[in-house]
C-alpha cells in the first residue's frame, strides 16, 4: 500500500503539554479541537505519488479533479461537494454530471483551472502530462498527483492519500473496509469453483482488438471473480488478432466497448467466431466500462459484474 506522510504534530503536542498542566481551556472541557483547528496551528504534509511532499495551511475547501476514480473517491468520501472542476468523464454519482468540465480524455484546461483558483488540484500523472502539471504548480496552484492504480492495493492507497489531503481519514478507513467487504462477499459466493472458466476479455473492437494481459488492475479484477483470463500469459495491454482469440476458444466473452449500436451482437457476429464456445453458447455480455475499468470506490461492485456474469447461477 502506499507510505503517506506525517502530519507536523509538534506544535500541537507542545498545546496538549499546556492544556494539561493548566486544566481551564475549553479544549480541557470540551475535548480534542477539530482537524480544522489543528491545521490552522501547524499545517500539514502528505506525499503524493511523484514523492512530492505537498503542504497544506488548512483542510482544501475547493477542488479540481482531473480523474473520474478521483472523483468518485471525493464522493465516496463525503467531500465531492467541493469539486468546483472535473473531467468530460466524471459521470458518476449524478452529481458529478453538473461540475464544471475543464478537461477531456487528454487534455485540460490550465488557463480556466488557474481561474477558478482551487485550493488543490488532484490530477494524475500519465501521458506526458508532468509538463503540464508543472505549469498549474508555476502559476500557483497547489497540485496532488496521484498515478493510476494498477491493482486493488493502489486504490486502497489512493484513497488513504485523497482521505488525508481532506481531512477525513476516518471515512477512508471505513470505504476500504467497505470495499474489501464486497470482495470478498463475492469472493464467498465463488469459492467452491473447482474448474475456473476461461473468459476472453474485450476493452476495444474491430479493426483494433485489444485486451487485458497480467499486470492489469483488469487482471486483478478477473482473479479476484476466479475467472481465468485467456490472454493472462501477455502484459499490459495487448493488442490481439481475430485468429488468436479464435485459437484460445474461450468460455465466455466479457467486453467493456461501450459505443456503437451493440458490442455484444458484434462480437457474435464475426466471420470465423462461430467455431468459439462462448459464441455457441451466446456468453457474451457486456460489463459496465465505467464500474469495471475505473480504479475507484466502486471495484467491489466490478468483480461482482464480472463474477454474476461468468458463474449466474452462483447469484441467484
Amino acid at each position: 500500500m502506499k507510505k503517506l506522510v506525517n502530519f507536523q504534530w509538534l506544535s500541537i503536542l507542545m498545546l496538549a503539554f499546556v492544556l494539561v498542566g493548566c486544566g481551564t481551556t475549553d479544549e480541557a472541557k470540551n475535548g480534542d479541537t477539530s482537524k480544522e483547528e489543528k491545521t490552522a496551528e501547524s499545517g500539514y504534509k502528505v506525499t503524493d505519488d511523484r514523492g512530492v511532499e505537498v503542504t497544506f495551511d488548512a483542510i482544501p475547501k475547493t477542488i479540481v479533479s482531473l480523474q473520474p476514480s478521483n472523483t468518485e473517491i471525493l464522493f465516496a468520501l463525503g467531500v465531492g461537494d467541493k469539486i468546483v472542476g472535473a473531467t468530460e468523464y466524471d459521470t458518476y454519482p449524478a452529481e458529478a454530471q453538473n461540475i464544471e468540465r475543464v478537461s477531456d480524455s487528454s487534455t485540460f484546461n490550465s488557463e480556466r483551472i488557474v481561474s477558478l483558483n482551487p485550493d488543490v488540484v488532484i490530477a494524475y500523472s500519465a501521458n506526458g502530462k508532468d509538463d503540464a502539471l508543472k505549469g498549474l504548480e508555476d502559476a500557483g496552484v497547489k497540485v496532488f498527483v496521484i498515478k493510476s492504480a494498477a491493482s486493488f492495493e493502489d486504490v486502497y492507497g489512493d484513497i488513504e492519500q485523497i482521505a488525508t489531503v481532506m481531512g477525513v481519514e476516518d471515512k477512508g478507513d471505513q470505504l476500504n473496509e467497505d470495499i474489501k467487504a464486497k470482495i470478498a462477499d463475492v469472493q464467498a459466493k465463488v469459492k467452491d469453483v473447482e474448474k475456473q472458466k476461461n473468459v476472453y476479455l474485450e476493452i476495444s473492437p474491430k479493426p483494433e482488438i485489444y485486451t487485458a494481459g497480467s499486470g492489469t488492475f483488469q487482471q486483478e479484477i478477473l482473479n479476484a471473480a476466479k475467472v481465468n483470463n485467456v490472454f493472462a500469459d501477455k502484459k499490459d495491454w495487448v493488442k490481439v488478432s481475430e485468429e488468436n482469440v479464435i485459437a484460445k476458444n474461450p468460455e465466455v466473452i466479457l467486453t467493456t466497448v461501450n459505443y456503437g449500436e451493440d458490442p455484444v451482437a458484434e462480437i457474435i457476429a464475426r466471420n470465423g467466431w462461430n467455431t468459439i464456445t462462448a459464441i455457441q453458447n451466446k456468453a457474451v455480455f457486456y460489463v459496465d466500462a465505467d464500474i469495471s475499468t475505473r480504479p475507484g470506490p466502486r471495484i467491489g461492485e466490478a468483480v461482482e459484474l464480472v463474477a454474476k456474469a461468468v458463474y449466474p447461477e452462483l447469484f441467484q
